[in-house]
């Protein structure tokens, strides 16, 4: 920013924001006619040619008008995330879908979907990592010879039924120990994780008989967590991203729907959100999604029972309304993190 004057700063923001509304390379004239800048066609150009210089937007074709670039599309965004708020109307719509779910219904999917209409975009939400969620109960029940099966009641009500491999010493007298002893400690909720630790700091404070039931619990609790159950992902609204003008290009459709697919690589990059708390906002190859260009992420991490958290993003063309979207996504994951009681924070 240090090296933008003022003047350069207007004209870059209302280029944007032209370029936002209408989709097609903004010229000196129309800025000068539609955004209030006192200034000549001729000098808005001269301002333009410094900014195509410095990066900040480019010109498709001679004679055209300018476009901004990652590189200017980034300074926007920065300023946007300082200085704006949830715009009222999204605020009521959101506060009064998501705090009047039905018992049971899946506010994941609930938020994505409106989220997605919201924006215009498609929205990707994940669930929280399984070995962190809390679970209020854990037990643990032999197959066969070889096989047992854990059995996880999440707080939320969630089963999950893992297949696990079974020590080969292990006998029923022992697997009823190391239950009870799971019993006691998940007398107020903890998670896969925690559950681990507790055995292990066990370890450290007692001997003697409690050795080999520490030994067999920690045994079976590695394997529940090595078979651990992938997150979730959703993806909302894909149809209502591509009736976009952008995708107007069929090629444009096949390189997002590759991205879409690769679960993998989505799943990587929402991880990264966790770890840089706000919301954070990729653009074009930040996003090192797949061989797509023309994209940015606008992405945030909800809490689930104040522990485990998942992830809440946009996905769309870098032609998004930024000023909507980016305070929309954070005031979303808010609103899923009370709904969820992973926070007290007032929204």
């Amino acid at each position: 920013m240090a090296e933008l004057t003022q003047r350069s700063r207007r004209i870059l923001y209302a280029t944007i924001t032209e370029y936002i509304a209408s989709g097609e390379p903004v010229g000196s004239r129309r800025l000068a006619r539609r955004y209030g800048i006192n200034l000549s066609p001729a000098t808005i150009r001269n301002v333009l040619a410094d900014l195509e210089e410095m990066g900040y937007v480019a010109q498709p074709h001679t004679s055209a008008g300018r476009i901004p670039t990652v590189q200017g599309f980034r300074i926007f965004v920065e300023a946007l995330v300082r200085m704006r708020d949830v715009a009222p109307e999204d605020r009521t719509a959101v506060l009064e879908r998501l705090r009047n779910l039905d018992p049971g219904t899946d506010i994941q999917r609930e938020a994505g979907q409106l989220l997605s209409t919201l924006t215009g975009a498609a929205v990707v939400v994940t669930s929280p990592k399984p070995e962190e969620e809390l679970l209020r109960q854990l037990r643990f029940l032999r197959l066969d010879d070889s096989r047992m099966l854990a059995v996880l009641v999440t707080q939320g009500g969630a089963v999950q039924n893992r297949v696990l491999p079974a020590p080969a010493e292990l006998q029923p007298a022992e697997l009823e120990r190391v239950n009870n002893l799971v019993a006691e400690l998940l007398e107020s909720p903890q998670s896969l994780v925690a559950i681990q630790g507790m055995v292990a700091e066990r370890h450290d404070r007692e001997r003697g008989a409690i050795e080999e039931l520490r030994q067999r619990a920690a045994e079976v609790l590695g394997k529940t967590i090595e078979q651990k159950a992938a997150p979730q992902v959703l993806i909302e609204g894909q149809e209502r991203l591509f009736d976009r003008p952008e995708f107007l290009d069929a090629d444009k459709i096949r390189q997002f729907l590759r991205a879409f697919d690769d679960r993998a690589r989505l799943l990587a990059m929402l991880d990264e959100t966790l770890a840089s708390g706000g919301v954070r906002v990729l653009i074009g190859s930040e996003a090192n999604l797949a061989d797509v260009e023309d994209v940015t992420v606008i992405s945030t991490s909800y809490s689930q029972d104040g522990s485990s958290k998942g992830t809440l993003g946009v996905i769309g063309p870098t032609r998004l309304d930024y000023a909507k979207v980016v305070p929309l996504v954070g005031f979303t994951a808010r609103v899923m993190s009370e709904v969820l009681g992973g926070t007290d924070e007032e929204v």
